[in-house]
This record gives C-alpha cells, structure tokens and sequence, in this order.
C-alpha cells in the first residue's frame, strides 16, 4: 500500500528538500537537464528481492563488484530514457560492474515488467522493490533514483533524476582504480 502511495506521488515531489545531512551537487546532463546528486557516506543496505524470473537476488551477491542500482518504473519516461546507457555500461564492464534495475511499479503496471526487460534487451537482474528496501535507501523520493556503491558496499553517489552515461563511466573508471 504504500508503495502504491510513494509511486503515485513521486513525479510531484521531485524537488522535496532532503535532510542536512547530506551534501548537494548540481549538474546538467546531455539534454541540459538538472539533476541532482546527494552524496552519502556509508554501506548500501543488503536486501533480497525477487527478480522477474522468480530467483531471489541479494545485494551482498556482488561482493567486490562495482554497483549501481537504479530504482525506476515501465511508465516513468526519464527511465526509459535511461535504460539504454546503463544496458551499454553493463556490456562495457560486464566482468567488474553490475547493475540492478529495482522496479517501483505498482499494481496496475508490475505485470507490464517482465515484457518491458524483454522489450528494451535489459542485460542486468531486474527486481521487485519492496517498502522495507525503499526505506533502506532513504526513502526514495522520485524516480530514477541510482546508488553508485564501490567494492566495499560503500555508496559513493547518489543521483536523483536522469544520468548522463558520462557521470557514470567516470565514476566507474575512478572506482575501478582505487585498490
């Protein structure tokens, strides 16, 4: 039920001010759009969630890979924007990165999921976002919403809004040289 409530409400509070605890950056990304970027210290919560073809997948199943996770949904057009970008950066660093699409769709939409991961050629584990996971990652506010988590499990960015591949591939490139 809530899920349903945040879904439904997320596209109009995208520009809801988040607490002082954590740090602003702007920028623009190809289309010149502003996107807003949170920066966070700390470890990515584990979850366990089921995946569009029913295996159960945990966070904390790509120790020592590079992460990113991107909660999005089929009707939201930033993310269907997005999708192709993070397709090409999981073929580029297939061996050192994973992505993981977390899907937000509610009741009218979740049966639309398994088509749409078929329909776009998504190459990353697609999961059902739960309440409990939405929580662990602070509530998300709007979507796309993506976490970039290093080896470590430590979350190094966080981006609210459309991401120009750009910012991601730096900070991968960044990530893959430190030891």
């Amino acid at each position: 039920m809530i899920i349903k409530m945040l879904v439904g409400f997320m596209l109009l509070i995208n520009s809801v001010a988040f607490s002082n605890s954590v740090e602003y950056s702007k920028s623009t990304n190809a289309d010149n759009t502003l996107i807003k970027t949170i920066l966070i210290d700390g470890k990515a919560p584990d979850f366990s969630l089921k995946s569009i073809d029913g295996k159960v997948i945990k966070f904390s199943d790509y120790k020592n890979k590079v992460v990113i996770i991107d909660f999005w949904a089929t009707w939201c057009p930033p993310c269907r924007r997005g999708i192709p970008d993070l397709i090409s950066i999981q073929k580029e660093f297939k061996n050192d990165v994973v992505i993981i699409g977390i899907s937000l769709d509610g009741d009218k939409t979740i049966k639309d999921v398994p088509g749409f991961v078929k329909a776009y050629g998504i190459n990353y584990p697609v999961v059902y976002g739960d309440e409990k996971t939405v929580t662990a990652y602070g509530g998300i506010q709007a979507i796309p919403t993506s976490f970039v988590i290093d080896k470590k499990g430590n979350i190094v960015d966080q981006h609210v809004g459309l991401v120009d591949k750009s910012i991601y591939v730096s900070k991968i490139k960044e990530l893959l040289k430190k030891k």
